[in-house]
């Protein structure tokens, strides 16, 4: 009787530390969430109103990101359910999840990039750490998620110091 009791308790501690790393996970991925969406609607304003000599290249570069940007908050909102938990949503909600700093149109070409890479640099951190959440509870799809994820914004934040560079 004693060992089945001891195999019980080791069971239920078990699925309890589970319990707490996937809601841990998850409330990580709602963050990550939050601030791929947000950045996804302060890239679509950039493409809205972005005005000068690079309007053209950074008006398409910027539309190519904000659809990147919609299609991740779908994937990564369906990890959340995949996971059995519930993604967040509404524009206040996740506005003021992610607190990605708001701008407004008139900026500069140079100001406009400059707040995006802050953008990116936000959602990275907050990416790196959903990653190592999900490395900690042994669930490698979503590590490999978060992995291409990061990957995604390292590429955006150089393409748009590149043009800083310019």
């Amino acid at each position: 009787m004693k060992k089945s009791t001891a195999s019980t308790t080791a069971a239920v501690a078990a699925t309890a530390t589970r319990d707490r790393q996937s809601s841990a996970l998850t409330a990580a991925l709602n963050q990550v969430l939050a601030d791929t969406y947000s950045l996804m609607a302060l890239t679509h304003l950039a493409h809205w109103n972005v005005e000068g000599r690079s309007f053209f290249q950074l008006h398409e570069a910027f539309g190519t990101q904000y659809t990147a940007l919609f299609e991740a908050a779908d994937e990564i909102a369906e990890r959340i359910r995949a996971l059995g938990d519930y993604a967040a949503g509404g524009l206040q909600t996740l506005g003021a999840m992610s607190g990605l700093k708001e701008f407004r149109a008139p900026l500069s070409e140079t100001d406009t990039v400059a707040a995006l890479i802050a953008a990116h640099e936000k959602v990275i951190n907050d990416t790196a750490h959903a990653r190592t959440l999900s490395e900690q509870a042994g669930d490698l799809e979503t590590q490999d998620l978060m992995i291409g994820r990061i990957q995604w914004h390292q590429k955006t934040v150089w393409m748009l110091r590149s043009f800083l560079k310019g």
